[in-house]
Formats: structure tokens, C-alpha cells, sequence
């Protein structure tokens, strides 16, 4: 059994998916499902911003703050970030992100 997923695009659509395979990025789920502004033009390697979202209050402890390498990448985008920014190719699906809701960054 797999998890619910929903992004929050910037024009305000939002896009649930239920049944999400754990292990895979929330970057991987917005590209494969064609998420705006979910771009991953680094293939997930933390070196592009280019799937910045913000998480929702309520996901931010489960979630857990972005380490060092992430918080050096966000800096590209440093006029959109927020204290709950976070590149979404640095969360990996797991049982505990369950129902995670995230808005997707508008882009630069």
C-alpha cells in the first residue's frame, strides 16, 4: 500500500495522487505526474532548486529540516525561500508521509 501525495501547484490547482510508492522523492512523483513547476532538471542530485516547494506547518516535523548540502541549493532561489522551503527531490516517500501536502514554489 503506497501513500497520498498532494502538491499544490502555484496557480492554486492542487493534484492529490493516492497510492504513491514509498522510497521514491516527492520530485520524482511531480515529474512523473507532470506537477508545474516540479522540474528536477538535476535529476535529484540537490544542485538545481528547480523543485522547490513549501511544506504545509502541520508536515514540517515529519518532513525534517534540510541538511546543509540542501540549504547551500535553496540559496539560488533566496528570493522565494521561506523557513519551510524544501527541495522536494530530498524527500524520500515513506509510511510516516502519509497525506503530505506541499505547495510547489512559484518560479523565478
Amino acid at each position: 500500500m503506497g501513500v497520498k501525495v498532494t502538491f499544490v501547484q502555484a496557480d492554486g490547482v492542487e493534484k492529490t495522487f493516492d497510492d504513491v510508492a514509498t522510497g521514491q522523492s516527492l520530485m520524482e512523483v511531480g515529474r512523473f505526474n507532470n506537477v508545474e513547476g516540479i522540474m528536477g532538471d538535476c535529476g535529484g542530485s540537490c544542485a538545481c532548486a528547480t523543485c522547490h516547494v513549501y511544506v504545509t506547518p502541520e508536515w514540517q516535523a515529519a518532513v525534517g529540516p534540510a541538511d546543509d548540502i540542501e540549504v547551500a541549493t535553496l540559496d539560488m532561489v533566496s528570493d522565494l525561500f521561506k523557513s519551510n522551503s524544501r527541495l522536494c527531490c530530498q524527500i524520500q516517500l515513506r509510511e510516516e508521509l502519509n497525506g503530505i501536502r506541499v505547495v510547489v514554489a512559484p518560479s523565478l
